[in-house]
C-alpha cells in the first residue's frame, strides 16, 4: 500500500486513493467476542454494524451505523450527533480507527463466509 515514510507522501497517497483502495482504510477493531469468534483482529465497517466509540466527545457511545462515506473515509452512528447553532442537530462524522465494533451485520453472505475463512 503506502510506501514511503515521509508523513506528506503518506498523506498524499491516502488522498489521492481509488475507491477500492480507500475502502480498506474504512476498518475497524472487533471487540474481544467477535475477534475470538471470527479468529480476526479488524473488519470493514458497513451499514448495519453496531459500534462503540472509544475516541472523542462521545466515548462509551455505542450504535448502529448509519452511514459510510468511502470517499470522506469516515462513518455516522445513530446517537452521535452536532447541535448546530441554529438549535438542529446533524450526524457527526466519525473516523472508523475511533470505534470498535460490537456486533457485526451478517446478512450479507459473502462478508459472512470472509469472516469465517
Amino acid at each position: 500500500m503506502i510506501k514511503s515514510k515521509q508523513p506528506r507522501k503518506q498523506r498524499r497517497e491516502r488522498m489521492n486513493a481509488p475507491l477500492h483502495i480507500r475502502q480498506k482504510f474504512l476498518r475497524a477493531p472487533l471487540n474481544e467476542e467477535e475477534r475470538k469468534k471470527y479468529s480476526k483482529r479488524n473488519a470493514r465497517v458497513i451499514k448495519g454494524d453496531v459500534v462503540k466509540v472509544m475516541r472523542g466527545d462521545h466515548a462509551g457511545t455505542e450504535g448502529k451505523v448509519q452511514n459510510v462515506d468511502i470517499k470522506r473515509g469516515i462513518v455516522t452512528i445513530d446517537g452521535v450527533t452536532l447541535k448546530k447553532a441554529d438549535g438542529s442537530e446533524t450526524a457527526r462524522p466519525i473516523y472508523p480507527s475511533n470505534v470498535i465494533i460490537t456486533k457485526l451485520n451478517l446478512k450479507d453472505e459473502f462478508r459472512k463466509d470472509l469472516l469465517e475463512r
